[in-house]
């Protein structure tokens, strides 16, 4: 007789696949090149421009390389951010317009609605609004009716 059980090869399923390995000490490939771009970009700016010139655009490369290394946005990367603003800027938009009603139109209507509205407010006691209750009971039970539910 076959045993089953012996026949079972058990398997390992990998976990934690969003975690990328630290290879550079503490810091994982891509925040190495980061880090690595942005010093080598400082650096040429420093010596093609002097330190009093550059200061402004050394902060500004700088402080990108370290905010795409250690900022994460609502825990994704600051690259993720930066490419749907990009592709935000250049892709085409659409536009939708809506004709609206002149002010004095606007007006007269919603008059004409507070007038309805106090009306009906005024008009519907208790002993009216118990009938179209009842009515609508009706007309819900006879509608059933005709569609064979």
């Amino acid at each position: 007789m076959l045993n089953l059980s012996s026949l079972s090869m058990q398997f390992k399923v990998p976990q934690f696949l969003d975690i990328e390995d630290k290879i550079f000490g503490p810091f994982t490939f891509k925040q190495f090149v980061y880090l690595a771009g942005g010093a080598g970009l400082c650096f040429v700016l420093y010596k093609l421009l002097g330190l009093f010139v550059g200061a402004v655009p050394i902060l500004i490369v700088g402080g990108l390389a370290i905010a795409l290394t250690f900022y994460r946005p609502n825990n994704k990367p600051f690259i993720n951010m930066i490419e749907a603003g990009f592709s935000y800027l250049v892709q085409s938009k659409l536009y939708i317009w809506k004709r609206r009603q002149s002010v004095k139109k606007e007006v007269a209507a919603v008059k004409v609605e507070e007038n309805i509205l106090n009306r009906d407010t005024v008009r519907l006691g208790g002993n009216k609004l118990r009938d179209l209750a009842w009515s609508l009971d009706v007309l819900d039970l006879e509608k059933n009716k005709n569609t064979g539910n």
